[in-house]
């Protein structure tokens, strides 16, 4: 049931609102003016308010400007008599949902508390939503190695920096890229992934830049590619060394002009992009084979961040083990399945050459063969 406080001086309002709010249905308290309204507020969760704008003591737009830092996700209805466009845009302005007149229409004033009332839901469901994605992308681990790259990504996802991050395949290099985004001035707008690795060499140009309709053979229409789909973002580009020179070369004009060329078009097109990339190659040892642009590799490693392998920081299995147990449970609905300390043990002996990927996978054949229980012995039988 939806909580909606009225802030009203005149007695009269109050009971008319409240007698109409509840035979709807809805959970109702009064707060006789402002101090009172804040007072309210302050104590208790409400999905609305419904706030008039002249009252003694402190104004509805006072009562509004305190409740935003109470708590911002109440929805606030102003109502007043004495209404013009200029406090009804004032008063949105200052994150009111909306401004009704007195006497308020019936129709109007339920039809307004519904929509605030889904306004209410969809922000509240977003945060939820955010926190589940921040959650399934957390860097789990507190080993000395893991807490180094950690350190580093608190240092360096504030500025522009480009990053390079290593490592081999499994070790986590996405998952230090959406960190480096999440936690930037830029986590607001797009973060966009480009697995160089799985496009053919033909098509990573048009992947990356987008081609103009008729340039090639199958272009039957325009394509707007990453590195516009990313502008004002992060775009992260995995496995790098796997991309073909051509392609690095207008990589690299991005990079130094800020700006690209679709495929089959003359127009330049400014981007703004920051780029992250990945690699579980040795991109020295392949500029050495003239394999990959010296010059790229300077551009986009200002810095450097290496994502140790599992079986160099065993120490986070047992983390590891439990964070990938509660998520198996909420993919699976069920019961979170329980591991004994010799499991743990066995699990830390593993050389792991396929590192947390292979961990992730493992844990999930043992929760689907063993149930609530995981014992050493199951891990030895199905390892």
């Amino acid at each position: 049931m939806a909580k909606i406080l009225i802030i009203d001086d005149e007695k009269s309002i109050r009971s008319t609102l409240r007698e109409i709010l509840e035979y709807e249905k809805y959970e109702v308290d009064e707060a006789v003016d402002g101090q009172d309204g804040i007072e309210k507020l302050s104590k208790k969760n409400y999905d609305i308010a419904l706030c008039d704008i002249k009252m003694p003591k402190m104004d509805g737009i006072e009562v509004l400007d305190k409740a935003q830092e109470i708590n911002s996700e109440v929805q606030f209805i102003m109502i007043s008599a004495h209404g013009s466009i200029e406090t009804a845009v004032d008063a949105v302005k200052k994150g009111a949902y909306d401004f009704i007149q007195k006497p308020p229409d019936l129709n109007r004033l339920l039809i307004t508390l519904r929509n605030a009332l889904d306004k209410s839901s969809l922000v509240t469901e977003t945060k939820v939503l955010k926190k589940k994605i921040s959650k399934t992308f957390d860097i789990v681990g507190e080993s000395p190695a893991i807490l180094d790259v950690k350190e580093t990504i608190a240092k360096v996802a504030p500025t522009e920096a480009r990053v390079m991050i290593t490592g081999d395949n499994g070790t986590g290099k996405e998952l230090v890229a959406r960190w480096l985004h999440m936690q930037s001035n830029r986590s607001k707008n797009p973060f966009v992934e480009v697995n160089c690795a799985a496009i053919p060499s033909e098509l990573i140009e048009s992947e990356l830049f987008g081609h103009e309709k008729g340039s090639f053979t199958s272009a039957v229409k325009q394509r707007i590619g990453k590195f516009e789909q990313a502008d004002g973002g992060t775009i992260f580009l995995d496995e790098i060394g796997d991309m073909s020179l051509s392609a690095q070369s207008k990589v690299l004009r991005a990079l130094q002009e800020n700006k690209i060329t679709r495929v089959g078009g003359d127009k330049d097109i400014k981007v703004n992009v920051r780029v992250v990339a990945a690699t579980n190659k040795d991109l020295k040892e392949e500029i050495q084979q003239k394999k990959f642009r010296e010059d790229l590799y300077h551009r986009i490693g200002v810095i450097l961040i290496h994502v140790p392998p599992l079986k160099e920081r065993k120490e986070d299995i047992p983390l590891l083990v439990n964070k990938f147990l509660d998520d198996i449970s909420n993919e699976y609905g069920s019961k979170k399945s329980s591991i004994e300390d010799k499991a743990i043990e066995t699990l830390q002996s593993f050389e792991w050459t396929g590192n947390i990927r292979e961990l992730r996978n493992v844990m999930e054949r043992l929760v689907i063969m063993c149930g609530e229980n995981i014992t050493g012995d199951d891990v030895k039988k199905y390892c």
